[in-house]
């Protein structure tokens, strides 16, 4: 049976939100500051110009020609203004925005020294996912999630760019009986950043981007941390620190990002491994699900039962195991099974029975702690106690507790993941 249970793939790229660009720049009262004349007339052209439909702003005596009058007044549905633009940017010129500028309010300022990208992104391109594929790897299909922030149409050079991030932990364990100091744990870790496919085009025009800088943290339980030695560099100064620093190293990432986009021009994100680390364990307690297996096997009858128990404290936050799997093959030329609690699968061909719970919390019956019961019918027996294989995921939390944050500007997250499976998950 396969002991791998694929990652959700989450839509992090959330909806468009459009407020910004539906607010319309209040105009000057005056083309000229106080107490400056305006210029001369051209000779050819008549001093006062002739008055137009519309109203003439204050000082339309002058040479300038009428400007459009702003509206009255906006309405209480009016979205409160941004948060003003850096010194940096050039104003844009003064008047009325048309409608396909307020369609490119994320697009770069006018005059800007860098060329606008060469098409707007997509609405496909801008949903992207977290899967559970291996290092450079690239996929095409989203599905939905929550999002922390919108996904712009179109980066201009000095929005910031929506990156997404997902710890994935697997859990090994093997239980001997019912000795807790026979329990072996073994817990291992990645982090994945998850690129949109349309920031390639953002990179092509913008040779020189910002470096994307993040920290690891809450970094007490982990061991042997492994950066992707081609795209992470970091400060070891401080080895035992509980918050690590990591820089991405941007040409090689624009390189490798580059690349997968023409290797797959339909793909919607690029995910990339960035880290790979071991969680430090502590036996038994470190096991989100405790088990214990026991057998009776006589000539003509085989009684089998085991024992589990959901361990909250073995997680940094508690959250439920999804989709729990209890799977063991019975030998001895099984005739009949019966007294099985709860109900369960038999499979006659593979000689196995399978038992499905769908989650296992605090909040499960006797706080997650219970019993699997079956008595086997022999023809060919005595059986021969065999190995139980467990299987089960977890969104929401991680085992170690780690967890990053961005350093400096230029980037955002749009979604962090966290979730733990069960790898070679064993009872004797």
């Amino acid at each position: 049976m396969k002991s791998e249970v694929a990652i959700d793939q989450p839509e992090i790229w959330g909806p468009i939100q459009a407020s910004e660009s539906k607010r319309e720049s209040p105009l000057p009262s005056r083309s000229f500051p106080t107490g400056v004349p305006p210029p001369l007339p051209p000779k050819n052209v008549p001093a006062t110009p002739p008055r137009t439909g519309s109203p003439s702003a204050e000082g339309s005596g002058s040479s300038s020609p009428a400007r459009p009058a702003t509206p009255s007044g906006l309405t209480c549905n009016t979205p409160p203004p941004p948060p003003p633009r850096p010194a940096s940017r050039p104003k844009l010129p003064p008047g009325k925005p048309g409608v396909s500028d307020m369609a490119r309010s994320f697009s770069p300022p006018i005059h800007s020294s860098s060329p606008p990208p060469t098409a707007p992104l997509a609405r496909a391109e801008s949903t992207s996912s977290i899967s559970s594929t291996n290092s450079l790897s690239a996929a095409t299909t989203p599905t939905v999630g929550a999002s922390r922030g919108p996904s712009p149409l179109t980066m201009g050079a000095q929005d910031t760019l929506p990156v997404a991030a997902a710890f994935t932990e697997t859990v090994n364990a093997y239980f001997k009986g019912a000795d807790p100091s026979k329990c072996i744990v073994k817990i291992t870790g990645e982090m994945v950043l998850s690129f949109p496919a349309g920031i390639t085009r953002h990179f092509a025009n913008n040779q020189c981007p910002a470096v994307l800088t993040f920290c690891i943290t809450n970094c007490s339980r982990l061991e042997h941390i492994l950066p992707n030695p081609q795209l992470l560099c970091s400060n070891t100064s401080q080895p035992d620190a509980i918050t690590k620093e990591f820089w991405v190293n941007m040409p090689n990432l624009m390189t490798h990002l580059k690349k997968v986009a023409e290797q797959k021009p339909q793909a919607t994100y690029y995910n990339v491994d960035m880290l790979k680390y071991q969680v430090s364990s502590q036996g038994l307690q470190s096991t989100p699900l405790n088990l214990a297996v026991s057998w009776r096997c006589e000539p003509t009858c085989t009684d089998l039962r085991i024992d589990y128990k959901y361990n909250a404290e073995a997680m940094i936050v508690p959250v439920a195991l999804n989709n729990v799997q209890f799977l063991i093959p019975v030998d001895g030329g099984v005739a009949k099974v019966q007294a099985v609690l709860p109900p369960a699968t038999w499979n006659p061909e593979q000689h196995r029975i399978l038992w499905k719970i769908p989650d296992l919390s605090q909040k499960s019956e006797n706080g997650g702690v219970g019993s699997l019961l079956a008595r086997f019918q022999l023809s060919e027996g005595p059986s021969k106690p065999a190995t139980l294989a467990v299987q089960f995921t977890s969104e929401g939390s991680t085992l170690s507790g780690a967890d990053i944050e961005l350093v400096g500007a230029g980037y955002r997250f749009s979604l962090i993941k966290k979730r733990f499976a069960a790898g070679k998950y064993m009872a004797d």
